[in-house]
């Protein structure tokens, strides 16, 4: 009884300190201090708060398990130091169940539980929209080293260039207003398909805290509701040759009516249609149709 009350008395100061910390925390402390999140508006997407729940959830419990192992050790070293006028080594412990069993049922219930919360959280991201939820289909065709982007319902697109420095500016910046830019209506379902016409690159919107590869021959997709107007820096997340450092985009989150001007200002431009991946590298390999070579002699 009397450790149990020894127990409660200690745990009110505790849960007290916490509740002081956390009330006292920012937006981006609460939130692991990843991007995407600004003090008083909505997260950039839906999927953002699962995911940073997911980080900092993670380091809570991997931070309570480093006090844990460090407050042991601590306390091993202090409570079996060697004495004054001891001699040798101190009384060894072989086969200790209990230790053993708490060495072994501990951590496999953390990677027990870090699988199951990382699951459930990736089968809620990677799901995708039923087709009569998409309000807004977007096709990115990833090449070296730039972007296109075909917006499948209104039959438009645009067609990116890489990076280009800017000599005017600070060392190492780019041009912002020549960088392929994708443009999106807040609040709208989006489902973007993902081709490339190469090699492996990789779509990385950093604010959304997601990134997806994208595979030569192979789609893949990422579906999620942008919440907040604003620009979004995107890069490519996955080395893809000299020039990958370049391989830069934005993304613009804007009103419905916004968005409605600017497929509007791609029609008056001429660019309608949809740009394809026919020059994807995988026709030159064998047994893609490639012409094949005579034999020589044949028939000698």
């Amino acid at each position: 009884m009397r450790h149990n009350r020894r127990l409660r008395w200690a745990a009110v100061p505790i849960a007290a300190t916490l509740s002081l910390v956390l009330a006292g925390c920012t937006q981006a402390q609460l939130n692991g201090f990843l991007p995407g999140f600004i003090e008083g508006e909505p997260p950039a997407t839906n999927h953002t708060e699962r995911i940073s729940g997911l980080w900092v959830t993670s380091w809570i419990v991997l931070l309570v398990v480093g006090i844990v192992t460090w407050g042991l050790t601590i306390w091993a070293v202090i409570a079996y130091r060697r004495r004054k006028g001891q001699t040798g080594l101190p009384v060894q412990l072989r086969y200790n169940m209990p230790i053993e069993v708490f060495y072994t049922v501990i951590p496999l219930i953390l990677v027990l539980g870090f699988f199951a919360f990382t699951a459930r959280d990736q089968q809620a991201i990677e799901a995708r929209f039923a087709e009569d939820d998409i309000d807004v289909k977007i096709e990115a065709i990833a090449k070296q080293w730039a972007w296109d982007f075909n917006y499948v319902n209104e039959d438009v697109y645009t067609a990116g260039i890489q990076a280009q420095l800017d000599e005017e500016g600070p060392a190492g910046s780019v041009k912002q207003d020549e960088l392929p830019t994708l443009v999106l209506p807040v609040g709208a379902n989006v489902e973007v398909a993902l081709e490339s016409r190469d090699v492996i690159h990789s779509f990385w919107v950093v604010d959304f805290l997601y990134k997806k590869d994208m595979f030569p021959g192979k789609t893949n997709y990422m579906s999620f509701v942008p919440e907040r107007e604003g620009t979004y820096v995107g890069k490519c997340a996955e080395l893809c040759g000299e020039y990958h450092s370049l391989m830069l985009f934005n993304v613009e989150v804007v009103s419905q009516g916004e968005y409605d001007d600017y497929i509007d200002s791609l029609r008056v431009a001429g660019n309608e249609g949809q740009l394809s991946t026919e020059y994807d590298r995988n026709q030159n390999l064998p047994g893609t149709g490639a012409p094949e070579l005579k034999e020589e002699h044949e028939g000698e």
